[in-house]
């Protein structure tokens, strides 16, 4: 199959899509990247509609999406705009269908833009497994066309715009059938109505492909446009998103993850970003992910083209095969590496900072979910001995000075590991970057069974030349276990999270890196207690960034839907109270949803699922299958502990505390 997804693996380019008016905001072509997000008040309540409305425009949205369940609500968007543009406000609306054509067709005569769900419109979705013959499939696939016709019709007779947004969790039984729950089943759904539509000369059409799981996003995305080029179609807007994305750090880390993967590659017409917060929580966090592309072409400096057949299957996730290396590459999972260097002084206790709890009581470390499996110590190693478990990395002249100890791992620039004469038995770290990897250089870590490459760069098209130096190594078959290094300058908190999980989770999508390091060399000096603050972040991250791209479980996942006007819950104080109960579990996935339209299907890759069924009654769910169909709320969370325990998944939590007076 063609490889080609993007204008350009190693320069920025934009990809060029197709310009679509969405009332005075067109999206696409030359215009900028769009933010928008989706309103939470129920749609029957005009005036909270419009004043949530106005919060989100004054956050940065330039499109608000609002829910239409079924024709009331499809009706009431006409209030809703009234009023909204009575009090000078133009921002295009977006009415958001699942299972109602009549309500999507009435809400196309109102409103800028309709969102249909293709799983969902017309279509099947009752988790039957159903045998489909060519014959069967084929009329399934007219009696839907004919059921969407009239929609398209009408959208063109109106001049309004329409998203096709398949979602992996909600993909017809049809669908499902054939393609299995795969990326390429995500695209062939949104084909088939897109085809629909060039028939008919209606190409106002903006598409996305979102799923909770990044990797199956990203490779859904990539499909489409190398699918939109291959069937010659219009090479149409996309939407982009990670549904589901959760809360807080690990909400902007996952959709950073995905949404900022397909932004390095010049994909992308529009940005939403999912959070169980607020609506206008989530203009910003896009706006941040976009605006970091704004002068991405000028400030890039150019990376060589690749050369020959690209070395990795872009649609599908395969890991980098590399040599086992003490306890790095091979089937390891990824590593974490916490920089030490910079700290004027290390004590026990300052081990906490890379997940590593000392308890002078007990006179004993602890190490929790997110301990960091080595730190970098740099001219100056740890005075003491570390916790069983944790590794130390230090300079090569300290390595040296030190007696070339066994338990320390030497790190040696590129220069310094093509003349030395001195290794470490079994470990040897050495930073390169895309230049450094000469052929002289590959040909000695090809020879070398006990080298661990550090890859670093310091172009702002970071993680296109990272890429570019994996295909280096793999082309000259260098099966090195490699850690990915980024660092930053000072920036705030958020920046730093959705800058590193680009970067480094865009590699580990594509099965490249064993493990990661964000080192500190960039950041001014502070006091001891805010280096030890901001290490623990960095190791956090580092841990959440993995987690995110799929590659290393460490801590519960929440698949949490953002709230919107179909929610029967408070979802961000649900997701707070369940995360309390059960945020010790480690590598088990919870979704929690709202309602049924976002229910078992976008809980696709889930444990375990919380799902709103009616005003005060939760349907508690294992996998796909409902367990329990009317829990009362106020019982729904020890009903789904006990769910863990009766499947041996429920572990008691333990804390590490100190005796009183110690």
């Amino acid at each position: 199959m063609n490889k080609t997804y993007c204008p350009s693996l190693t320069e920025y380019k934009r990809r060029l899509s197709r310009e679509v008016k969405i009332g005075d905001v067109p999206m696409g072509g030359l215009n900028p990247i769009r933010v928008q997000s989706m309103t939470t008040v129920d749609t029957m309540d005009t005036l909270g509609s419009v004043e949530q409305t106005l919060r989100m425009v004054e956050a940065g949205c330039e499109y608000v999406r609002i829910t239409a369940p079924s024709v009331k609500e499809a009706q009431n968007l006409l209030e809703i705009k009234k009023e909204l543009r009575k009090r000078g406000c133009t921002v295009p609306l977006i009415a958001d269908i699942h299972f109602t054509p009549n309500a999507a067709e009435l809400a196309a005569r109102i409103v800028e833009k309709v969102r249909v769900n293709p799983g969902n419109y017309a279509d099947k979705k009752k988790f039957d497994f159903i045998e489909y013959t060519d014959a069967t499939y084929q009329a399934e696939v007219e009696r839907i066309r004919e059921r969407f016709r009239p929609l398209v019709q009408i959208c063109k007779q109106y001049g309004t715009a329409m998203r096709i947004g398949t979602n992996h969790g909600s993909l017809s039984d049809r669908i499902l059938s054939r393609y299995g729950d795969t990326p390429l089943g995500m695209v062939e759904s949104a084909l088939e109505f897109l085809r629909l539509c060039e028939e008919e000369k209606y190409y106002d059409v903006v598409l996305s492909m979102k799923a909770s799981n990044t990797q199956v996003m990203v490779q859904a995305y990539r499909l489409l446009v190398q699918k939109l080029d291959e069937e010659g179609l219009q090479p149409y807007p996309l939407h982009l998103g990670v549904t589901e994305a959760g809360e807080a750090e690990d909400g902007r880390i996952k959709s950073a993850v995905g949404i900022g993967t397909l932004l390095e590659d010049g994909i992308g017409d529009t940005v939403r970003v999912s959070l169980t917060e607020a609506p206008e929580a989530e203009a910003p966090v896009a706006k941040m992910l976009i605006d970091r592309y704004t002068h991405r072409a000028q400030q890039a400096k150019p990376i060589a083209p690749v050369v020959g057949e690209v070395p990795i299957d872009p649609f599908q996730y395969f890991r980098r095969y590399t040599r086992e290396t003490g306890n790095l590459g091979g089937q390891n999972v990824p590593r974490v590496i916490v920089d030490l260097s910079r700290l004027p002084s290390l004590e026990y206790a300052d081990l906490r900072c890379a997940g590593h709890l000392y308890s002078a009581f007990l006179d004993k470390f602890q190490m929790n979910d997110l301990g960091a499996d080595y730190v970098y110590s740099g001219q100056r190693p740890v005075p003491f001995m570390l916790p069983n478990g944790l590794k130390e990395i230090v300079d090569f002249t300290a390595w040296l000075d030190g007696g070339q100890r066994a338990e320390h791992f030497p790190v040696y620039t590129s220069a310094e590991y093509a003349v030395a004469g001195a290794r470490h038995a079994e470990l040897n770290f050495v930073f390169h970057n895309l230049a450094s990897l000469t052929s002289a250089a590959l040909d000695q870590l090809r020879a070398d069974s006990t080298a661990v490459v550090i890859l670093h760069t310091d172009n702002a098209h970071a993680m296109p030349e990272i890429r570019r130096a994996f295909f280096e190594l793999i082309n000259a078959g260098v099966a090195c276990p490699v850690i990915i290094n980024r660092q930053y300058p000072e920036l705030t908190a958020e920046q730093t999270q959705l800058y590193a999980a680009t970067d480094v989770g865009g590699l580990l999508l594509d099965g490249l890196g064993d493990g990661v390091v964000l080192s500190t060399e960039l950041l001014p000096e502070r006091p001891k207690d805010e280096w030890l603050q901001t290490l623990d972040q960095l190791n956090q991250l580092s841990f959440g960034i993995l987690q995110a791209a799929r590659t290393r479980m460490s801590k519960t996942e929440y698949i949490s839907c953002p709230s919107c006007g179909r929610t029967l819950f408070d979802l961000q104080e649900t997701t707070a109270m369940i995360r309390k109960r059960t945020d010790h579990l480690k590598g088990v996935k919870i979704g929690i949803m709202g309602c049924i339209v976002n229910g078992p299907g976008e809980m696709a890759d889930a444990d375990y699922g919380y799902v709103g069924v009616g005003k005060g009654k939760i349907a508690l769910y294992r996998g796909q299958d409902v367990i329990k169909k009317s829990v009362p709320e106020a019982q729904a969370v020890d009903e789904l502990i006990e769910l863990m325990r009766e499947d041996g998944r429920w572990i008691e939590p333990v804390r590490l505390e100190e005796p009183v007076g110690a």
